[in-house]
C-alpha cells in the first residue's frame, strides 16, 4: 500500500513541475530567439537497508531544443538575427559572459548597446559604445558602423563588432535567467564563421500546438495519479473496517 502512495505522490509532484516547464515554453512562444525546454521523466528507486524498493518518478530537464526558429524581417536598424548556428555574447546580470539568440537591441542614453532586457551586448573588447546622434548599421559579420545624423556625411566610423560564438550545444546549459552559459564556467572564443542577418529577428522555436497537447496530456497524468491516491485511501479505509469487524 505504501508503495502505491509514494509512487503516486512523486508522480503527481513531478507532473506539476513538468507542467511548469511547458507553461514557460508557451509563455515564451513569441520571445525572439527562445529555445524550448525539453523535459523527461525517469525512474529512481529508493535505496536503503535491504533491497531497493519504491521506485520514484523524477522530472529532469534533459536540455534545450536547438532547432532554429523562423526569421522575421523587422526593418529595424537595431535588430539582428544569428544566421545559422551560433550565439550573441552578452553580459549577464552577474557580470559574466552569457549567450543568447535574441538580437533585439537598444542604445541607452549613455550610448551603450544593450538588449531589450537591459543586458550589455559584448564585442571583441567588451561592451560596445555607440556615438551619440548617429545611425547604426550592422554588417553580416557583426561589424557595427555608424554615420552622423547631421551635417554632411564624410566618413563611416566603426564602433565595434559583435562577439559571435559557436560552442558545441552539449557544452551549453540554460540558467534561471534564460541565458546560456558554458557548463565549465569558461567563456567561448569568437567564431569568425558566425554571421548575422541585419533588420531581422529569429522567432521562438516553441511549437505551440505541441505544447498545448502536452499540457492536456500532463493534466490527465496528474488526474490519474490523484485517482491512485484516492484508491489507496479507500483501500485503507476498507481494510480498517474489516479489522474492526474481526475484532
Amino acid at each position: 500500500m505504501d508503495r502505491l502512495i509514494y509512487t503516486a505522490m512523486t508522480g503527481a509532484s513531478h507532473v506539476l513541475q513538468q507542467q511548469a516547464a511547458v507553461s514557460e515554453n508557451l509563455a515564451n512562444a513569441s520571445t525572439p530567439g527562445f529555445r524550448a525546454m525539453l523535459n523527461t521523466f525517469r525512474a529512481v528507486p529508493l535505496v536503503g537497508e535491504g533491497m531497493p524498493t519504491r521506485t520514484f518518478v523524477v522530472d529532469s530537464t534533459s536540455g534545450a531544443d536547438f532547432t532554429p526558429g523562423a526569421f522575421q524581417a523587422t526593418g529595424r536598424d537595431l535588430d539582428v538575427a544569428v544566421n545559422g548556428a551560433g550565439w550573441l555574447a552578452v553580459q549577464g546580470p552577474d557580470g559574466k559572459e552569457a549567450y543568447t539568440r535574441n538580437g533585439s537591441f537598444q542604445v541607452t542614453p549613455e550610448g551603450v548597446l544593450q538588449t531589450r532586457t537591459g543586458l550589455n551586448v559584448l564585442g571583441d573588447g567588451g561592451p560596445i559604445t555607440i556615438p551619440a546622434d548617429t545611425e547604426v548599421t550592422f554588417a553580416k559579420d557583426g561589424t557595427i558602423s555608424t554615420v552622423p545624423n547631421y551635417g554632411q556625411v564624410t566618413s563611416v566610423v566603426v564602433a565595434g563588432r559583435l562577439k559571435l560564438v559557436n560552442p558545441p550545444p552539449e557544452q551549453l546549459e540554460r540558467g534561471d535567467d534564460g541565458l546560456f552559459r558554458l557548463k565549465d564556467g569558461s567563456t567561448a572564443a569568437a567564431d569568425a564563421n558566425v554571421g548575422v542577418v541585419p533588420g531581422s529577428l529569429e522567432g521562438s522555436n516553441v511549437n505551440t500546438v505541441e505544447a498545448l497537447v502536452s499540457m492536456i496530456s500532463l493534466a490527465r497524468k496528474f488526474d490519474m495519479q490523484m485517482k491512485m491516491l484516492q484508491s489507496a485511501d479507500n483501500n485503507a479505509r476498507q481494510a480498517s473496517q474489516i479489522m474492526n469487524i474481526s475484532g
